[in-house]
Formats: structure tokens, C-alpha cells, sequence
């Protein structure tokens, strides 16, 4: 299974947010979309960072009146990146050896969706139980 076919499922929405942007209006985008991470983009299409739920923990216990920071403070600038193109198994190893839950999908170096370990996880669990069904009833019509 491929990335394309987890956006399939859940869309291509990708909620970002602007470097310029403070830590206060990161918290309310948030919790607007119930989402735990926002990539950063000037554009809405090109990927200058990620920000997340851990990056303002992080910022609180530095600083409790952190609100005002800017989002390009404490964004995450290097960003591991996929395409629609990736093989869910090469990215559940990415996410695994970088210690990372959120991962941009990039189509011609735009932005196209983004995928959560939970993305990942809903998928392979839906991947195991289509293949138990399909060796149960092979079972039961071979007997």
C-alpha cells in the first residue's frame, strides 16, 4: 500500500500555518482541527517547518509566557518529507528511526497532504484484518 492510497482515505487537507504566526495562534489552530501538528508554510504550499504539541511543551517549560513567541522559533526546520508515491512499510520505518509521528506529503515539491502515525496505524489495521478475513473464508470454504 501507498501513501496516495492512505490520502485517499482521509484526504489531502493539510492545515498550515505561518512562520510569523504566535505560539497562541498555533494552540488555537490546534485545537480548531483537533489536529496535534501544523506544517509551517509562508505559501500554504511549500514546507518550512513543522510544529508540534511536543515543540510548545518544550517552549512552556522554557519560558511560561512563551505565547508571544513567533512559530519559527521553535519550529522544527528540517523536515523528513514523502511522496504520494512512498510505500506505507518505508514509512512506518522513517517515522520509527527519526522518532517522528508527522510526515508532509510533497507532489511536485508542493505540498499534498500529511500523514500522522495514526494515519498509519488505522491503515495497517485495516490491511491485517482484510487479510484475516480473506484467509478465514478460504478456510471455511476449503473444509
Amino acid at each position: 500500500m501507498k501513501i496516495n492510497d492512505v490520502l485517499r482515505g482521509k484526504g489531502t487537507e493539510v492545515v498550515t500555518i505561518s512562520p510569523e504566526a504566535t505560539v497562541s495562534e498555533l494552540l488555537a489552530l490546534l485545537a480548531e482541527h483537533n489536529v496535534g501538528a501544523l506544517v509551517v508554510s509562508a505559501d500554504g504550499r511549500s514546507v518550512d517547518g513543522i510544529v508540534s504539541e511536543r515543540d510548545i511543551v518544550r517552549l512552556i517549560h522554557r519560558d511560561a509566557e512563551g505565547l508571544h513567541t513567533q512559530v519559527a522559533a521553535i519550529m522544527t526546520a528540517e523536515v523528513h518529507t514523502c511522496d504520494p508515491d512512498t510505500h506505507i512499510d518505508d514509512l512506518m520505518r522513517l517515522m520509527t528511526d527519526r522518532r517522528i509521528r508527522h510526515v508532509p506529503v510533497l507532489k511536485d515539491n508542493a505540498l499534498s497532504g500529511i500523514v500522522s502515525i495514526g494515519d498509519v496505524v488505522k491503515t495497517r489495521i485495516g490491511e491485517l484484518e482484510f487479510e484475516r478475513e480473506q484467509l478465514s473464508n478460504y478456510i471455511a470454504s476449503s473444509g
